[in-house]
């Protein structure tokens, strides 16, 4: 997993991202690397490390993570079905040390997923 956590880069603006979603929890915006014809990024503005790192405290958060990528499914068009993935750690293949979904829509989507 790489060192620098790049999306508290993008919530700070020190990068540039093509944000489709923003409110005082959370950003989403467009995968640089899509994995699909819609590829979304949910990241909380709370930096949580891994999902390995939620705590109790985090409950409502993810919540509404949850409640954000089905609204924002629906307005990029994804009523006929998407995926939501996390990935924890270096063997789940997480590359930023910072929780986040991907919403991941547009084409079939087959199991097991790699």
């Amino acid at each position: 997993m790489l060192a620098d956590n790049l999306f508290l880069k993008i919530i700070e603006r020190k990068i540039p991202a093509n944000i489709c979603y923003e409110d005082d929890r959370c950003l989403a915006f467009h995968d640089i690397n899509p994995q699909a014809p819609t590829h979304v990024l949910l990241v909380p503005k709370k930096v949580i490390p891994t999902h390995a790192d939620v705590t109790d405290a985090d409950r409502e958060l993810l919540g509404h993570l949850h409640l954000v990528a089905a609204k924002l499914a629906n307005q990029l068009g994804l009523s006929d079905g998407y995926r939501l993935v996390v990935n924890c750690r270096d063997r789940g293949g997480q590359t930023v040390p910072h929780l986040h979904m991907h919403l991941l829509g547009g084409r079939d989507m087959h199991w097991p997923p790699g």
